[in-house]
């Protein structure tokens, strides 16, 4: 028996769901947000909290810089709080190939109006203390990059878009999507049956989980990814400006008074259908503090502060989902009419959560957006992809997220190959 029938149902309450669901309701949809745990309370609320203007191509910079936009002015626009700093960002190149790519990367953002510039090492350890020079061949500076505490986007675009008149159901598990001539027409969850006329797969580490559900692909693998944030360290302070070291994949910025340490390492821990498929949580994610501090000697003349016993107040982690070319996944699932796809965050999917969400909800409402997002389509997927592929390309793409560029032919790594 159908409970209730709604515009659009959401599922996943993360940064790129909730923001679907509030743009959505803007738009004036009858809107469901629902969740298999508590509402923002998984991968979302363990990121990073980064939020830049560069990205690998034109058109992912043009949609950052919007997101970014997007997050100063967040109260104006949903009338909730959010506390943001913006001291800016630099990336650092220890090695020829990645002056190259800095370079590349500031130039566009130059072409693209944006304020990125080369600046020299001594100027970026003026910057940020906890830096040290050695080795470092070239900085770039974003000067309008921004950091925050990652749980203001989802929770503040779900409290948003329950006062414009979405249901959020929490602790609500989907059993099964009905479709019906072709076309998704209506969830079966643990709480009764739901109808719509479209419906939303933002279930990240679940994404193809839910897909599969309604015999559709999506085609992304979530990888575990860690950071931690050390007690308050007398000389942090907020203005220090989040800082990259490019080969190494890591990345230091403020936070709490203390620093954060994050990165990508080489051989990454893929999470399988299998093991999603049970009854697990986020909280259930195996932690090993032994990768960041592996990371953390890769750059150890940089950063030479995490070579000394440093007390932690946070140690966490969360599942973003990678795919295979870099590129998120936005779009209706080819095959299945009404189911909409949006996912693949490829570590990146809070940040540009606020230009995506819109951008889907356009999509829905109109069948147009005012950003292209013609390149992020399910349907480039439409050949398929064998799992070894997919597992490959993935590992690939996290190994070396910072420093691979979009239209590259993955190469796998040692890890992948003999996986």
């Amino acid at each position: 028996m159908i409970m209730e029938r709604f515009d659009v149902i959401v599922i996943g309450s993360g940064a790129l769901g909730s923001s679907t669901a509030f743009h959505l309701a803007k738009l004036g949809k009858k809107v469901a947000l629902l969740d298999k745990a508590d509402i923002a309370s998984q991968t979302s609320a363990r990121a990073a909290g980064l939020s830049g203007h560069l990205r690998q191509t034109e058109a992912m910079t043009k949609l950052s810089t919007y997101a970014v936009s997007k997050i100063e002015r967040f109260s104006e626009e949903t009338g909730e709080p959010m506390e943001f700093y913006q001291p800016g960002s630099m990336s650092c190149a220890r090695r020829p190939e990645d002056v190259a790519l800095i370079r590349e990367r500031v130039a566009m953002g130059q072409r693209l109006r944006i304020s990125a510039e080369l600046i020299s090492p001594d100027e970026a350890r003026a910057k940020n203390p906890f830096l040290e020079t050695k080795g470092i061949l070239a900085v770039s500076y974003m000067k309008r990059d921004v950091y925050l505490e990652p749980d203001q986007v989802p929770r503040g675009y779900a409290r948003a878009a329950a006062k414009l008149g979405a249901t959020l159901m929490a602790n609500t598990r989907v059993l099964e999507i009905v479709v019906e001539n072709g076309a998704a027409t209506r969830v079966v969850t643990d709480r009764g049956e739901f109808a719509a006329s479209a419906l939303v797969d933002a279930a990240g580490g679940w994404l193809r989980l839910v897909a599969a559900m309604a015999g559709a692909q999506a085609p992304v693998i979530p990888m575990r990814h860690q950071l931690m944030i050390t007690t308050p360290l007398a000389a942090v302070k907020p203005t220090q400006p989040v800082t990259r070291i490019l080969d190494a994949n890591v990345y230091v910025r403020p936070d709490k008074g203390g620093l954060m340490f994050g990165g990508y390492e080489p051989d990454p821990k893929p999470y399988d259908r299998d093991t999603l498929a049970s009854e697990f949580k986020i909280e259930h994610l195996e932690l090993d503090i032994s990768v960041l501090r592996r990371l953390a000697d890769s750059v150890k003349d940089q950063f030479p502060i995490f070579q000394e016993h440093l007390d932690l107040q946070v140690h966490r982690g969360g599942l973003p989902t990678m795919t295979i070319d870099g590129e998120h996944i936005v779009g209706e699932a080819p095959g299945v009419r009404g189911l909409y796809v949006i996912g693949g965050c490829n570590v990146g999917g809070l940040s540009v959560s606020p230009a995506l969400g819109q951008m889907l909800s356009e999509l829905i409402t109109t069948g147009e957006t005012s950003h292209d997002i013609s390149r992020m389509s399910p349907s480039r997927f439409a050949r398929g992809i064998s799992e070894q592929e997919l597992q490959e390309g993935c590992r690939e793409r996290y190994a070396k997220y910072y420093t691979f560029r979009i239209g590259q032919v993955p190469v796998p790594s040692v890890a992948a190959a003999s996986a």
